[in-house]
């Protein structure tokens, strides 16, 4: 499992650790958020700082977000206490720099902003606040590849610093996919290049989700066409992932879309692997191969289902259940106690047909429902009834929609699954 050390830095009062407890509990860490004012938080745990509602000292908190341990490491923002902030400068991978929608970049956010650049550690901005008012901005909308003024800006931002992809931009523009300009945005981004916005509020929970997203998301599920089944595509660079590995990703996918969120299998979807996060066969100076520090089959086998929970959360799920088309024959004399029968089983019945002394209905019901309609039957016409049924179609289940017992390590409850994984 990777480890990414990862600091939310700002100027004092713009909201930082109020995002450390929004992303612990989007997390799974805590169960309730804290509050600043209330003295509440996780990371805020000196007696001053709770009475004074600041950070005074850099603090830590671990958790699991999809294939990765975060230690999310809260510093003060006060430039009293900035040396505590170069003090956890030195081991951060990665940051989040907070800004205040409201007040805006200030003294201290432009000290560690180039503090930051000076250590080409990678940068993600959160301009916080944004439902408060007198906010600059007071929503967020989130843009993708269907948005083609922000994918023309995205490539003329990456190609200035990729000459392969320039190369191909300049070569025929619409060549460039939005997929190859993703990777691209992360690759620069992880080597301190670019650096993305996101717009949300820590209280609220507004473009939180998408924060995470920005955060090392693996897989992505998008809808297919009904009838179209499962596909497993690629946004990474070829040769970023080894074969094998690349194998044992798809191959966990289609496992783990067996049972779903819920224990039914998932049909119709496109997963694309977005982030490998590999690290390859390596070891201490003068030392064999450590497993510590180095990624294998089993790691992506174990932490793929993860990953693809939480993206299957994000696209959303429906339940379907298949629907029969049903065939009844019956005397005509008893279609009265036919029909009701027919309704109180959910079915739907069409215009009877009166043949003479007998009658044809035909329509739809459920197949959960059809056992219970050949119980039925016999009584109702008196043994005299033929039933023919094909299967029709699937339809959405209204209502909550049900599950069933899984046979799998149940990553949808994360920590359950952990349990199996660790063992």
């Amino acid at each position: 499992m990777r480890t990414l050390n990862l600091g939310i830095l700002a100027h004092v009062d713009a909201g930082k650790t109020s995002l450390t407890e929004r992303l612990l509990f989007a997390a799974g860490v805590i169960d309730q958020i804290g509050r600043v004012d209330d003295g509440s938080t996780q990371t805020d745990t000196l007696a001053l700082e709770r009475q004074r509602g600041i950070t005074i000292k850099a603090a830590v908190v671990s958790f699991v977000l999809d294939d990765v341990t975060v230690n999310l490491i809260d510093t003060p923002g006060h430039p009293d206490f900035i040396a505590e902030v170069d003090r956890a400068l030195g081991v951060l991978d990665g940051a989040v720099l907070v800004i205040s929608a409201v007040e805006g970049v200030q003294a201290q956010t432009r000290v560690l902003m180039r503090a930051l650049r000076r250590l080409r550690i990678p940068v993600l901005i959160f301009v916080n606040k944004i439902d408060r008012s007198g906010a600059a901005q007071a929503g967020f909308q989130p843009s993708g590849g269907a948005d083609t003024a922000f994918t023309t800006r995205l490539a003329d931002l990456l190609a200035e610093r990729d000459d392969a992809l320039l190369a191909v931009y300049v070569a025929d523009e619409a060549a460039v996919s939005y997929p190859r300009l993703r990777a691209g945005l992360a690759a620069q981004s992880r080597r301190a290049l670019v650096h993305p916005v996101f717009f949300g509020s820590a209280i609220t929970g507004a473009g939180i989700s998408s924060l995470l997203a920005g955060l090392t998301v693996g897989l992505r599920v998008d809808p297919a066409p009904p009838g179209s089944g499962l596909s497993f595509r690629l946004a990474i660079e070829l040769g970023a992932l080894p074969l094998s590995f690349l194998r044992a990703v798809e191959d966990t996918v289609h496992a783990t879309l067996r049972q779903g969120l819920r224990g039914w299998q998932v049909t119709d979807a496109t997963v694309t692997l977005t982030h490998s996060g590999y690290y390859p066969r390596q070891s201490h100076a003068h030392a064999h191969f450590d497993k510590a520090m180095s990624s294998t089959g089993a790691d992506f086998r174990g932490l793929t289902p993860l990953v693809l929970m939480s993206a299957l959360r994000q696209a959303g799920t429906h339940v379907y259940e298949p629907v029969q088309r049903f065939r009844l024959e019956v005397p005509a004399d008893l279609l009265g106690r036919v029909l009701p029968a027919l309704s109180r089983l959910s079915a739907v019945p069409e215009l009877p047909e009166i043949f003479g002394p007998a009658c044809v209905i035909e329509g739809d019901i459920r197949t959960a429902q059809l056992r219970a309609l050949e119980q039925q039957l016999p009584a109702l016409t008196q043994g005299e009834s033929a039933l023919e049924c094909v299967f029709g179609r699937y339809q959405r289940v209204g209502g909550p929609a049900p599950s069933r017992p899984r046979s799998d390590h149940d990553p949808p409850n994360r920590q359950e699954y952990l349990r199996h994984v660790t063992r």
